[in-house]
């Protein structure tokens, strides 16, 4: 299924002021629109956004069954039909018709006009007649040159075309019929032509030729029959004259589908033959072909006939060019206008095809259509296709197959763009009721609708309307003698700058999410600039500024999409930044440092960018970079090494002031790459943050707590851990601050790494009763009681280096009360809260005092309690307060009896009665 992106490439449109109901219309030139009706042709003036306004108006000979316009020559063609008669005739000069009656000279082709008449053919419009001994069905020119290609039954006729030179100031333009192409057993519905290459259609086959000039082999020949596989001829001979000996009501004989490429379609078992009926045999232009494609498609044998369900539609040969070479600043070296690529394009009502036809033929796209397809054109940047009721716009590849035609440095280290083989989506599908025909003229699209009968009723009850994506709409105004039931419509596609700011919005929600999508839709907005900027002659200079823009802009989007997402593609960032014109600095200071789950994210489409750069000779110094990468797989970038000493590069300094954290995730990620070794990356930050080997550095302790949080492979534990805490205890004993600003807090490691656990509650009790005045004091020991917490730690291996964190200050003695705890001395932890802290003894006994240690509340805390309360003193309330909760708890673990011999025996009996009550009715509330 295609993709469909809600976007806007359709804009204002207007109602041609037709006086009859269109039969045929094409597009003049830039200007010009004609409309065939009845025995008329009405010529329309279109510039820009202005209103459609009528030009001229002139007589057929017949009602006009075909219509072409060519830019070369500026003339109009038609295939007229009177009284079952066919005509063939160019209308020349038509932009000297001023009126309607306006006189009008006729001629045929080929006659020399005498210098007398010279005049008359000057100032006004003539005919050129064009005589055919057989009935002309289809009609094509070519866009280069002029040339008229004729479609006839079994072959194809053409007429070149040249200029009668009058005199120095005026010349004539005539045709001639120089070549006649025989395909027997083909009937045209559709052919294409364009600078030799032929296009010819039937209801259900294709075939594209190539014509080439000058006698094949430096033979002078006039005649050049192709020669097709007689073996195959025969046969196919034998089964026709088979078919005829059968009744049509008892078989349908059908061919299977079939493609066939380059050479092979010479292999399709029909039959060409060129016969030049030019007069002036060493000018002929082609004497010989080559076959470059065949495709036959299948009927749908289900109904037994030929319907319009399987029928072949809008055969168009689509040349793309570009003027010169366009350089990095948008100049032309060279103004002659050349052919890139050349594309054919046809279509079955539900399905259409794509082929690049030019140095290979291949087949470049597929186009599933949502609903059955009436007509289609194509243009360099879009597809645009009709069903009955709506006008869809599908993107295309074309501009991305004739960069590559053109640029041999493209997807190289130099250029990229984006492949051909990608996936082509749908920009828009527009309502429109009652769609019939379609074509297509520089930036305008025209549309005729027709609604059913049933419909028209309707339709005259609503007001029409222009259909704009803007509120500030200009109303249509129908004329006055419009039939009702049908209209032509001009539809104003918005430039490309306009529709590729949309892109780049709509872009961004898929930006977050870093998805495919995002890719996607910024390479159509890039190749939408590409397209526009291939033929800069037709583009005035502001815009191709605009468009230049754009296009270095497109190409930094999707260097930064590339940068981001580790695929196959991420190579794609280096070409697509280098065409940006973005320099190193600029592209670092792009990037998005956002930390995701404790650590940067890195991808290798960044890596490589800087891993090349790095080797070109850029003239760059790295300390004006304000942001850079952190996985780096180059340690270059930041470590240096100089007569065995490592040396931090001016990078790495200016990570230390700007960014640390990037930094100490850079240098992390270069030793997760074996790019350096532990004791290497230490040495590092001792250096750069320029500490002898006795001094630590706040930032190496943040080294050390990211590879905890990390889990390296190569780290080992216990080793990282014996780090990390002498240095805390360093830091407490000494009320010694760090250096800088830790990166993290101690709630940021508990909450990123398991190591870290959390602190007991009867912890924060004893530390609240001292209040600590430096933040950074407090941070260090939370995280050297959440490292004792945790489930890692060995806690004999610190006991030893404890002496000097005195058991004086409440952070000492809660550090080694944590200690004994570890070690399970819950006895001597009582008798040191008891004596330090009687405030925090219930919740740590609560804490601690469970399962088999749960004897320890009666058996140490209860004797504890009473003999201190007999002591009296200062702390009388404390311990009596405590005692209290530690009877609640005795009377429920014990029977009455072991209660009572537990109690003390100078007791007061009023004082332990309720306990006493409470113990003994327990097995009644239970």
């Amino acid at each position: 299924m295609v993709q469909l992106y809600n976007l806007h490439p359709f804009g204002s449109q207007q109602v041609v002021p037709c006086k009859l109901e269109p039969e045929r219309f094409c597009g003049g030139g830039r200007d010009a629109l004609f409309v065939a009706a009845g025995c008329k042709v009405e010529a329309f003036a279109v510039a820009g956004q202005e209103l459609c306004q009528p030009r001229c108006a002139f007589s057929t000979l017949g009602r006009v069954l075909r219509l072409a316009y060519s830019e070369a020559g500026d003339y109009l063609v038609a295939i007229e039909e009177k009284n079952k008669a066919t005509f063939l005739r160019a209308y020349v000069n038509w932009r000297s018709k001023r009126t309607e009656n306006s006189r009008v000279c006729i001629r045929m082709i080929g006659h020399n006009v005498e210098g007398a008449f010279s005049k008359a053919f000057r100032d006004q419009m003539y005919i050129m007649e064009m005589p055919l001994s057989e009935v002309p069905l289809c009609i094509s020119c070519c866009p280069v040159k002029g040339d008229l290609l004729v479609g006839c039954t079994n072959k194809l006729v053409l007429f070149s075309l040249k200029y009668q030179i009058i005199n120095e100031e005026f010349s004539l333009l005539d045709f001639e019929r120089s070549l006649i192409i025989h395909i027997d057993t083909i009937t045209p519905v559709e052919i294409s032509f364009c600078v030799g290459y032929v296009a010819v259609m039937s209801d259900l086959e294709v075939l594209i030729l190539k014509l080439e000039p000058g006698p094949k082999n430096g033979e002078r020949v006039h005649h050049n029959p192709h020669k097709t596989n007689n073996r195959m001829r025969r046969t196919e001979e034998g089964i026709s004259n088979e078919i005829s000996q059968l009744e049509s009501d008892d078989f349908v004989i059908c061919q299977k589908p079939l493609e066939l490429l380059g050479e092979k379609s010479e292999q399709s078992g029909l039959s060409v033959t060129l016969e030049s009926t030019g007069l002036a045999d060493e000018k002929r232009k082609y004497s010989h072909f080559q076959h470059l494609l065949y495709r036959r498609f299948a009927p749908d044998i289900s109904s037994y006939v030929l319907s319009d369900d399987i029928k072949l539609h809008s055969l168009q040969l689509l040349p793309i060019y570009q003027t010169g070479s366009l350089t990095s600043d948008g100049r032309n070296l060279s103004q002659e206008k050349r052919l890139l690529s050349l594309f054919c394009f046809f279509s079955l009502p539900h399905v259409g095809y794509l082929y690049m036809v030019v140095k290979s033929v291949e087949l470049m796209s597929v186009y599933q259509y949502p609903e059955k397809s009436q007509q289609a054109v194509l243009t360099p940047q879009f597809l645009h296709v009709i069903t009955s009721n709506n006008l869809q716009c599908f993107t295309v590849r074309c501009s991305a197959a004739a960069a590559r035609e053109e640029d041999p440095y493209m997807d190289t280290t130099l250029k990229a763009c984006p492949p051909v083989s990608m996936d082509v989506c749908a920009l828009r599908i527009q309502l429109f009721i009652g769609l019939k025909a379609i074509c297509h003229f520089k930036n305008h699209i025209i549309l005729l609708t027709k609604a059913d009968p049933e419909a028209i009723p309707e339709r005259r009850q609503s007001p029409k309307r222009l259909l704009s994506r803007k509120d500030t709409s200009v109303k249509i105004k129908i004329p006055p003698v419009a039939e009702a039931g049908w209209n032509l419509y001009i539809v104003n596609t918005i430039s490309p700058v306009q529709l590729y700011k949309e892109m780049i919005d709509y872009s961004n929600t898929y930006k977050t999410v870093k998805t495919q999508s995002c890719i996607h839709l910024l390479s159509e907005a890039h190749l939408l600039v590409r397209a526009a900027l291939m033929d800069a002659s037709q583009l005035e200079p502001g815009e191709k500024a605009e468009l230049l823009e754009a296009f270095k802009e497109s190409c930094g989007h999707l260097g930064d999409c590339y940068s981001r997402l580790d695929s196959q593609h991420s190579h794609l960032t280096l070409p697509y930044y280098k065409m940006s014109g973005l320099s190193m600095a600029e592209v670092l200071a792009r990037m998005d440092w956002t930390v995701e789950d404790g650590l940067q994210k890195y991808e290798r489409g960044l890596i490589f960018y800087i891993n090349h750069s790095l080797y070109e000779n850029l003239d760059e110094e790295l300390s004006e970079m304000k942001l850079v990468c952190g996985f780096i797989l180059e340690p270059r970038l930041l470590i240096q090494q100089r007569k065995g000493q490592i040396v931090p590069t001016e990078l790495a300094l200016h990570l230390k002031e700007t960014q640390p954290g990037l930094l100490v995730a850079s240098v992390l990620g270069l030793q997760k790459n074996n790019k350096i070794g532990i004791e290497e990356a230490d040495s590092f930050f001792k250096v750069l943050c320029a500490k002898d080997e006795d001094t630590t550095p706040q930032l190496l302790v943040d080294f050390w707590e990211a590879q905890l949080v990390a889990c390296l492979p190569d780290v080992v534990l216990q080793e990282l851990f014996f780090k990390l805490t002498s240095q805390y205890i360093w830091r407490l004993s000494k009320r010694q601050p760090p250096d800088t600003t830790p990166l993290r807090t101690s709630e940021d490691l508990i909450n990123a790494c398991s190591h870290y656990g959390l602190i007991y509650p009867w912890v924060h009790i004893l530390i609240s009763s001292d209040s600590l005045a430096d933040k950074n004091y407090t941070e260090d020991l939370s995280k050297l009681q959440s490292l004792i917490c945790g489930p890692s730690f060995d806690i004999a291996s610190i006991i030893p280096f404890l002496e000097p964190l005195s058991e004086d200050t409440i952070a000492g003695l809660s550090v080694h009360v944590l200690c004994r705890t570890r070690l399970k001395e819950y006895e001597q932890c009582i008798d040191i809260l008891l004596e330090r802290c009687p405030e925090a003894v219930i919740p740590y006994a609560n804490h601690e005092l469970k399962e088999e240690n749960r004897t320890l509340w009666w058996k140490k805390l209860l004797p504890e309690l009473c003999q201190r309360i007999k002591c009296g003193g200062e702390k009388y309330q404390l311990y009596l307060s405590s005692l209290k909760e530690t009877l609640s708890i005795v009377a429920v673990e014990l029977e009455l009896k072991d209660f009572m011999n537990v109690l003390p025996e100078d007791g007061t009996a009023a004082f332990f009665l309720p306990y006493l009550l409470y113990c003994s009715r327990k097995k009644s509330l239970t």
